[in-house]
């Protein structure tokens, strides 16, 4: 199993330590935690994409560049690029700037953003044509960054274009990696198998990961009648938190995650989300064998990550670290952690 990580940029005070960074602290600390990934040998960082909202990452191009000066080997990605609201010619444009800068190290994931109505406000575009920007728009970044020179293409929410070249197109072929972030909704996921896309689950959303199987089958079923050559592939985006022990990890994140937790609800139920969008907070349920987080010692981390890969059938998963005013020394903690402890032990499992 793939391991890498993904931060979106809360901004929340610890409830530890009563600190909050600023967002600029809050940029400059992505920075130092992404070169201990790229130190610890994990695959990639991915760095979240929101606007207008209390999360403070809104330019994942820039903030990437900034991680590529300081990093060699790890990819370079996103969780997620809002495809639905950008515009699909500017999202070819400076991924594939950034994947020339750094030498073929660019990889996204494309979302709808659609548990955020807020986006789509502040952008003037109504909520029931999620979907199909979504899809016009994914189509076309696919196509512009498989096909540079675009003779000739006319959609519903864009201009058309005619012998359009793409500059600079990406240094990766066919083209860069890009993947499809899915929910409980099957359209994405059979966007994704429609297209040949790997597929990422949101396990994100305080729920058990068992209600995203029926999603994860409906994938398969939909890439197997497509015919594509390879075999489908499924990521997962999962909050965690490790330590040496199990009583470590639990007692330094529960206080952190209930911060997360109570700061995403207010959040998302004051643009209006139903308050049952979210269930009870309860500890020991999130974290517990079958629920939707990781925490623990580093064999309990094997464990739960091999649960869940068998489970969803993953083959990558993103680890959300530094959620809830969690300190940058407990995030790099955290990373080397896993490069000592756990990386090794699924490489041997390999």
């Amino acid at each position: 199993m793939e391991l890498s990580v993904c931060s979106v940029g809360d901004v929340i005070t610890d409830p530890v330590t009563g600190w909050r960074p600023t967002s600029a602290e809050r940029h400059q600390n992505v920075v130092e935690f992404a070169a201990a990934i790229d130190e610890a040998g994990l695959a990639a960082i991915h760095v979240g994409e929101h606007h207008g909202l209390e999360y403070v990452f809104s330019a994942p191009p820039v903030i990437l560049m900034a991680i590529a000066e300081r990093t060699r080997n790890i990819r370079l990605g996103t969780g997620v690029t809002l495809v639905a609201n950008l515009d699909p010619v500017r999202i070819a444009e400076d991924y594939a700037t950034l994947d020339v800068l750094t030498g073929g190290r660019v990889e996204i994931c494309a979302g709808r953003g659609n548990i955020f109505p807020d986006v789509y406000r502040l952008f003037g575009q109504p909520m029931e044509e999620s979907q199909p920007r979504f899809e016009e728009n994914l189509r076309l970044l696919v196509d512009l960054w498989e096909n540079p020179v675009i003779s000739r293409w006319e959609g519903r929410f864009r201009a058309p274009l005619e012998n359009f070249r793409l500059q600079p197109p990406p240094l990766q072929t066919p083209r860069p990696p890009i993947s499809v972030g899915g929910g409980l909704s099957q359209s994405s996921a059979e966007l994704a198998a429609n297209l040949g896309l790997p597929l990422m689950l949101p396990v994100t959303t305080f729920q058990t990961p068992k209600i995203y199987e029926p999603v994860a089958a409906a994938y398969r079923e939909r890439w197997a009648d497509a015919g594509h050559d390879g075999a489908p592939r499924i990521g997962a985006a999962i909050h965690a938190n490790i330590a040496a022990t199990s009583q470590d990890a639990r007692a330094r994140w529960a206080p952190r995650y209930r911060a997360y937790y109570d700061w995403t609800r207010a959040m998302i139920v004051g643009m209006g989300a139903p308050p049952s969008f979210f269930t009870e907070f309860d500890f020991d349920t999130l974290v517990s064998a079958d629920g939707p987080c990781v925490c623990g010692s580093p064999a309990e981390f094997v464990d739960r990550l091999g649960w869940l890969g068998d489970l969803l059938g993953l083959e990558h998963v993103m680890l959300s670290l530094d959620l809830g005013g969690t300190p940058l020394a407990d995030q790099l903690e955290q990373v080397e952690l896993i490069g000592a402890s756990v990386l090794p032990a699924f490489a041997a499992a390999a």
